[in-house]
């Protein structure tokens, strides 16, 4: 890009768009393949699981470094080849022969996937205060676009029995043209604050703080990915088809609302708005579990889904905009509570539910969410 290049709020608005699409994608092109890549390469589930945690450790990893990146280069030099690498990085699994070079691949596209999370995240902070109102729950609402895009084209491929190796180019390819075509319309670096000290080092009281609401909310979605469906077909009793839509509508109604979160914000402020989600979604997974029956279920993990939908986005906003001039290394730290978060939910209820029940496993959930509610003022603007 440029160094006179000054791109208009709008055209960067697109550009920031596009990358939450292809991360998106990109990881809901990866997820997809798994059940092919597995049988491709003879691997049992604890192999399975060692090659997800290599996602997550490259990931967790390049966000220890990236968000310095951010703040000394500017997001938008760090985030253009990082979508550049992030794309290629998608070839790498598509080409592994065994389990060692599918881990190291995978560090390698979770490294990519990482950079370009805290990158965008960043830039999507300079972007919105450019435009002067809300506009990041769109952006992560496109994310969960581009996940869809990803599964479904996936879901497409290995019906036509295409090969992961040349399902993974061609994805990769377009990607990459993607990312190319977007960096030339970021914002250049913006102007360090005067006169406004500059922390270097370590994580304030409120960013910890912030993250640990991230790794609430997170550890919210990661167990209703695994659990939700297993409580509908095993202590519900449901069948297999109505098990699969629990996190469907979860999922769905997240999506949906997320693209409601930047008008909400702007009518009720982010405050009212967190404390609003984080009650709803305690109460509707908190009643459903009460309740006890199939219906009520899905209408809870529906009201769960509309809950978290907002209060991430507003957790990485009052994260971003809490000092500019160190915008990336404050989000890489939530971002990477929030990660801990995702990872950390199935197990925390797998662990519970060995010892008592999953229904009270799934309880957990939502407290922490009514924790968050009771905890909103955290998000207040500064």
């Amino acid at each position: 890009m440029s160094e006179t290049t000054v791109a208009v709020p709008q055209r960067a608005r697109w550009a920031v768009t596009a990358y939450f699409v292809i991360t998106g994608a990109a990881l809901g092109t990866w997820t997809a393949r798994i059940p092919a890549i597995k049988q491709d390469l003879g691997l049992d589930d604890a192999q399975v699981t060692l090659a997800l945690f290599a996602v997550a450790a490259g990931s967790v990893l390049a966000m220890q470094i990236v968000g310095h990146l951010a703040d000394r280069l500017g997001s938008a030099r760090v985030l253009g080849p990082a979508g550049i690498a992030m794309s290629a990085s998608l070839l790498l699994p598509g080409i592994a022969g065994n389990l060692p070079a599918l881990v190291a691949a995978l560090l390698l596209f979770g490294a990519g996937h990482g950079t370009v999370d805290v990158a965008m995240n960043t830039h999507a902070m300079q972007v919105q205060r450019r435009y002067g109102r809300p506009i990041v729950s769109t952006f992560h609402a496109m994310f969960s676009v581009g996940g869809l895009l990803g599964a479904g084209v996936g879901a497409l491929a290995a019906h036509a029995a295409i090969g992961v190796g040349a399902h993974f180019a061609l994805v990769a390819a377009a990607l990459g043209v993607v990312s190319v075509i977007a960096r030339r319309a970021l914002l250049p670096p913006e102007a360090p604050s005067a006169g406004k000290p500059v922390r270097q080092h370590g994580i304030s009281p409120g960013i910890l703080f912030l993250g640990v609401l991230a790794f609430f909310c997170s550890l919210g979605e990661g167990s209703m990915a695994d659990w939700s469906p297993l409580y509908l077909h095993d202590v519900l009793q449901t069948s297999p088809a109505v098990a699969a839509t629990g996190y469907a509508v979860f999922s769905a109604t997240m999506a949906v609302f997320r693209f409601l979160g930047d008008f909400l914000v702007a009518r009720l402020g982010p405050v009212v708005l967190v404390r609003c989600c984080g009650t709803v979604a305690a109460v509707g997974l908190g009643g459903a579990l009460l309740l006890h029956h199939p219906v009520a279920a899905i209408i809870g993990f529906a009201l769960f889904g509309i809950g978290l939908s907002c209060i991430i986005p507003q957790v990485f906003n009052a994260a971003g905009n809490r000092d500019p001039s160190r915008s990336g290394r404050d989000l890489a730290q939530v971002s990477t509570l929030g990660y801990g978060g995702l990872l950390a939910g199935p197990v925390v209820i797998g662990l519970v539910t060995s010892w008592t029940d999953l229904t009270t496993g799934l309880a957990i959930p939502a407290v922490l969410a009514a924790f968050v509610a009771l905890s909103a003022a955290a998000v207040r603007p500064r």
